[in-house]
């Protein structure tokens, strides 16, 4: 069971370099906010703090200069707003991703809807270690998801067929990997090479690139700061459901075996990453399997295949 702290400590609510004052952070999953609860978070600064708002690397927004005798009271108007206190404890953190195939012609995956998922399920969740959890539509990785905790990467493995390719050579022009070349008219793709971010596809002037499979990347362990750190790959899911169950077990999985004091990133080996990674894979496979024909088989009879004539006309 969780414990249920006052709002004075709450992870949204940060002791400035002044301590006489704190900052508020808010709860806003992918940085996503009706203009409506906008202006009610300006009000709230305005009555409340000294007038700005900070937006951070997080998507998130803060209320600076707050004085701690007033913090249950911007609590409720928060909570009213429909904009609650964030998160920045050893905590699972606001969840950020970018604009997806909402708005960015890159994109593979819905990225804020996706998000909005996982905080629905996880946002606050009371943790050793803090986990950040990061969403990126393509391998242009624009949110870093690498450099989280909990990295998530929509891709595309594209499909060429045979014999349609008219080696126009504009797939050629786009790859940014150099993955691709024309070779005896049509072009050939280096799979070593490719990051399967999809733009190959999209720039086909005849639609002769195919999606074959639509994907998502899964990092555990990735950290920013003073010694970054790229995650370790876990697994590809195809579908959200895969996304939202893979991270569900990463949290009850870092929530079980994890220390604090000590970045996630530091400790994979100690609470053996390789053996999770090969148990959630396994569960996954598994759920994916048809289930098992347990109804013998009965052959039907000569008889039964041929019925005897019954003299009745069917129509």
């Amino acid at each position: 069971m969780l414990t249920k702290y006052g709002i004075h400590m709450k992870g949204g609510v940060i002791t400035e370099r002044d301590a006489d004052f704190c900052t508020v952070r808010i709860r806003t999953p992918a940085g996503v906010l009706p203009v409506e609860k906008v202006r009610g978070i300006a009000t709230i600064a305005k009555k409340y703090g000294n007038g700005t708002i900070h937006c951070t690397t997080r998507q998130t927004l803060e209320i600076p200069h707050v004085s701690p005798a007033l913090l249950k009271k911007i609590e409720r108007a928060l909570e009213k707003n429909g904009t609650p206190v964030g998160s920045e404890r050893d905590e699972v953190v606001n969840i950020i991703a970018c604009p997806g195939t909402e708005r960015c012609k890159f994109a593979n995956i819905d990225t804020i809807g996706l998000a909005k998922k996982v905080d629905a399920k996880l946002f606050g969740k009371e943790m050793p270690v803090k986990m950040r959890i990061a969403i990126s539509g393509c391998p242009n990785a624009c949110t870093s998801p690498m450099l989280n905790e909990i990295g998530v990467m929509g891709r595309i493995r594209p499909l060429r067929t045979p014999g349609l390719c008219t080696g126009c050579g504009t797939c050629v022009e786009y790859c940014k990997e150099k993955a691709i070349r024309i070779k005896n008219g049509v072009s050939v793709l280096t799979e070593e090479k490719c990051v399967q971010c999809g733009v190959c596809i999209r720039s086909c002037p005849y639609n002769l690139l195919k999606p074959e499979h639509h994907h998502f990347l899964i990092s555990v362990g990735g950290r920013r700061g003073r010694h970054p750190r790229i995650g370790r790959e876990l697994m590809t899911a195809d579908s959200e459901e895969e996304v939202l169950f893979a991270i569900d077990r990463i949290i009850n999985w870092v929530y079980r075996r994890a220390w604090s004091g000590r970045l996630l990133s530091e400790q994979l080996d100690d609470i053996h990453f390789e053996k999770f990674k090969e148990d959630i894979i396994r569960e996954i496979r598994g759920k994916k399997e048809p289930p098992a024909n347990t109804k013998p088989v009965i052959e039907e009879s000569a008889e039964e295949k041929n019925p005897a004539p019954t003299g009745k006309t069917i129509f």
